[in-house]
């Protein structure tokens, strides 16, 4: 019975500490290896304002190894830019690629060049990514079931500083 009781007082503190660590971990979200569901939040339509003119946001459901989307800026009735996303599932997390077009499909990069963001971390309905060369981190975040925004950083004072880029509401 001696034996139980170790053996059972045990169980429960591995039991608690389990608890405690897996619980911290939610609390903290992912960082490191992310995976597409840690983005899945941004499946749907999406529409706002920008620059004067409506601006309109769609991605797919993660589906094998990626999600697509795009957005549609506009002013006056035309196009002023268009930016074609694909998030991919790499060994190391996902990696966000993102390709921008002005009018006529003209391409703002070099022609086998994208914008190429690492994942570093996620919490619910939240995730933030890097560009490669570490100067701008974007966070997508649903502040609510129909609104999305997209924040742009930059380090200043060796902290980085959030503003909203776009914000947008859910198209139903």
């Amino acid at each position: 019975m001696k034996n139980f009781r170790v053996f059972g007082s045990s169980v429960v503190l591995f039991f608690l500490l389990s608890l405690f660590t897996n619980g911290t971990a939610l609390a903290q979200g992912t960082s490191g290896k992310g995976t597409l569901n840690d983005i899945n939040f941004l499946e749907g339509r999406w529409g706002g304002t920008f620059n004067g003119g409506p601006i309109h946001a769609s991605w797919t459901a993660p589906e094998g190894d990626n999600i697509a989307g795009f957005i549609r800026m506009m002013k006056d009735g035309k196009a002023t830019l268009y930016e074609i996303f694909a998030f991919e599932q790499t060994e190391n997390g996902p990696v966000a690629m993102v390709k921008h077009f002005r009018p006529g499909m003209i391409s703002v990069e070099e022609k086998e060049q994208a914008d190429r963001y690492k994942f570093i971390e996620a919490k619910k309905n939240q995730a933030l990514f890097e560009l490669e060369n570490g100067q701008v981190r974007i966070i997508y975040e649903r502040r609510s079931p129909d609104q999305l925004v997209i924040q742009r950083g930059k380090q200043e004072g060796g902290k980085w500083s959030f503003v909203d880029l776009f914000v947008f509401n859910r198209i139903k």
